[in-house]
């Protein structure tokens, strides 16, 4: 049976664009499909840190990185396709990736379609989204020049972001459910060396409130006391859920979400791998990704080459 493509590449983030532009480059016809923006979370990340091997940390931001990649992409010769899959089905040996405009066949699909920040759902939050909610402190930081903005988690994100609105904000409010954060030492260091940001532990975000913009978030402490904190701007940093919502039931899920493989990549469907961080066990570095998506792509090519 005669496929549209060799290979589908279901998401244009680092992972994605890296195997698309691997297996381009062996000489397969190949596209990617996005449904919004290339380059996935990293093109919001001012600074690369820690930067992927080969490029030095603090030379390149996210948006300067995809682009990179996706330049390498076109010029080896891969198909941008900018649509939501709806889904995957088999068709005989092949795969056909469906779409609202139609459908796709390959011989094999690699699943790189990533993860998204995970929301808080708290009332007020979908409301204000746009208006004082925001999930880039890089890209929306100086749009709280001399404002209060509230900054939820404990990880990595939270103290990155809260650094990065530390530069603009008169204050930065960082909120935890926990009693000490999770993220790396060198951050902590950082956050707590910075006197404009204010930590709050063992509390959580209960409400976002305002008229036109944010002009509150209220918290609840673990002792049971509410606090209302006047501020212009949410952001939650609480983790990341994969997007693998479009996915039949037999490719198998881990408790989290994520896409279970072998220790090749390989789903449970067979002929569709997934990679990067819609992938259960992939760590969370940019260099992570990219080692999926080149491993993938190696185990690929000797699948359809053999």
């Amino acid at each position: 049976m005669a496929t549209d493509y060799d290979v589908i590449v279901i998401g244009e983030g680092v992972a994605g664009l890296i195997a698309a532009g691997e297996l381009a480059g062996a000489g397969l016809k190949v596209a990617t499909i996005e449904a919004q923006l290339f380059g996935g979370l990293v093109i919001n990340i001012n600074e690369l840190e820690p930067a992927p091997a080969g490029i030095n940390s603090g030379t390149m931001g996210g948006a300067e990185y995809a682009s990179s990649l996706v330049e390498a992409a076109a010029n080896a010769g891969v198909t941008s396709i900018n649509e939501p899959v709806n889904g995957i089905e088999s068709v005989g040996d092949n795969k056909k990736v469906v779409m609202g405009s139609g459908a796709y066949t390959a011989k094999q699909v690699v699943i790189a379609s990533g993860a998204r920040l995970k929301k808080l759902g708290v009332p007020g939050e979908a409301e204000f989204e746009g208006k004082g909610v925001s999930q880039c402190a890089d890209c929306d930081g100086p749009m709280y020049q001399n404002e209060v903005a509230v900054v939820v988690g404990g990880g990595d994100s939270a103290l990155q972001e809260s650094m990065v609105l530390a530069q603009y904000c008169k204050e930065v409010r960082l909120v935890h459910r926990d009693s000490a954060f999770s993220g790396s030492n060198h951050l902590q260091q950082a956050v707590n060396a910075e006197p404009k940001i204010i930590k709050t532990f063992n509390a959580e975000v209960t409400a976002v409130g305002g008229g036109q913009m944010v002009e509150k978030v209220s918290i609840k402490h673990a002792d049971g006391r509410a606090e209302d904190i006047p501020c212009a701007g949410l952001f939650a940093y609480i983790g990341l859920e994969p997007n693998a919502d479009f996915l039949p039931d037999s490719v198998k899920r881990d408790g989290n979400g994520r896409i279970v493989t072998n220790d090749k990549f390989e789903t449970a469907m067979p002929g569709v791998w997934a990679v990067g961080a819609v992938r259960s066990g992939c760590g969370g570095l940019l260099d992570d990704a990219i080692a999926d998506a080149k491993k993938a792509a190696v185990e690929i090519r000797a699948r359809i080459t053999c």
